[in-house]
This record gives C-alpha cells, structure tokens and sequence, in this order.
C-alpha cells in the first residue's frame, strides 16, 4: 500500500485521476479492454471530472461496475448512485457496458446477477473512498472480511446515514435507507489495483484508525493495507492526524 498526500482536494483528484487514467489505458493496450468499478459520493466529484477529462482512453472498450446502492430508492432520486454515475461518468464518456445495482426492485435478484457477472473476468482496477466510520463501499463496521459473496443487502449503520445527510443527499435521516446493496469487501480485494480517493477533514478520524490503527472490520478499510497495489490519496486536511505525513 502506498499513501500520497497533495495541498489540496484538487490536486489530490488530479494526481488520482492520472493514474486511473494510465491504468486504463494500459489495460486497454493490453488486454483489448478494462473492467473498472468505480465510487460515488461527494468526495469522488473533483477525481471525476478530472477521469472523464483524460485523453487517450478508449471508453468504449471499457466494462463498468460500481460499488453499492440503496435498497428501495428510486434512480431518479438526486442521491441515486445510479443516476450519480450515468451524470457524472457514462454520459461524459460513452460508456455502453455497464452493470447498474438496481435497489428498487428485487435487491437479492440484482445482486445475485451482478455477481455473476463480475466473477467472469478480473477486475483493472478498482476506484473506492473512505467512508466517516472507515466503511468500505458499504460494508460499514463490523465489516464482513470473510464472505465470498461478490455483493451483499446490508443494514446501513446511523453514522454512515448521518454521513448521507451531512453531504446534502437527504434531508433527514429519516429519508435516508436503512439497507443497500454493497461489494464485498473480498470482492473489492480481488482487483488487480486500486485507487482510493479520501480527501476532506471530516475524513481524518477514519484515515488514521484505518491506515495507523489495527487491521479490523471495526475499520473495514484498514483491509486496503493487505492489498498488493493500492494507493490512497490524501489531501492535507485528511492526512491531518497521521503520524507521519507522506509526501505525493
């Protein structure tokens, strides 16, 4: 694992996005095409933008998987992951393969064919974030670490539906779900590379429990420390109460 830290928010999602963008190509190059699985939230919109920017990448060639979605929650609504990543990446860019998590039906149904799909080939590479309470896509703590299921209906915790709150996705916590589709843990570990996006001071708590404290699914992200080739990128303000600040 390796951890770079920029000035700023900016800076940080364009260093992120280069190296999403090279890991793409070099895949497409290589391989004929990518399989990516991408992140959503407010702390993703800036490396986005900056993805979507990149010249050179053959989107077309590329397969899109995402991370998580609520249960019960229309893909018209502005808080919809589904709608986020047809806005913000598969209109930008062209995508014509992508795998929707459709909450709104029958959530089991959906990921049951998800997983399929996603076990056909590996995954390129993996883009994910750093949840307030450490979660992991959704697996909020205790995260599971041991199911092999590539995604799975989970109970949302109160501090990940205040997080949703807090970003301006809802206006109560009550208008919040209270369960969602999430990728496993092992599923996310299963990726050749990954590239984690944590900026903003309200991250910091979790930054440190999941990159200086002990690996364990009270902090499901701590697990990104057994992973191979993953990179977290920090801004200042989210690196704030590590013990040693790296450089980027």
């Amino acid at each position: 694992m390796r951890i770079e830290t920029y000035p700023d928010a900016v800076t940080m999602s364009r260093a992120a996005a280069r190296a999403a963008a090279d890991a793409l190509r070099a895949s497409i190059a290589s391989r004929g095409g990518a399989r990516l699985i991408a992140a959503t939230g407010a702390s993703q919109f800036a490396f986005l933008e900056a993805l979507t920017a990149a010249p050179g990448i053959d989107w077309p060639r590329v397969e899109m998987f995402h991370l998580d979605e609520y249960v019960d929650l229309s893909i018209d609504h502005p808080a919809s992951f589904r709608r986020y990543l047809r806005e913000r990446l598969i209109e930008k860019t062209g995508i014509t393969r992508f795998h929707f998590l459709d909450g709104e039906h029958d959530a089991e149904r959906t990921a049951e064919e998800v997983g399929r799909a996603i076990a056909v080939a590996p995954i390129d590479v993996a883009f994910v974030g750093i949840g307030e309470n450490g979660h992991l896509a959704f697996n909020d703590p205790p995260a599971d670490f041991t199911t092999e299921h590539p995604f799975l209906i989970v109970r949302l915790d109160e501090a990940c539906r205040r997080q949703q709150v807090s970003e301006g996705w809802f206006a109560s916590l009550a208008d919040v779900p209270t369960h969602a589709i999430s990728m496993s843990v092992r599923q996310i570990l299963k990726s050749r590379q990954i590239i984690c996006v944590a900026p903003e001071a309200r991250k910091a708590t979790a930054v440190k429990a999941c990159l200086e404290g002990e690996l364990s699914p009270m902090a499901p992200a701590s697990i990104l420390r057994t992973h191979p080739d993953t990179t977290i990128y920090l801004d200042r303000d989210s690196a704030a109460l590590l013990s040693q600040t790296p450089g980027g």
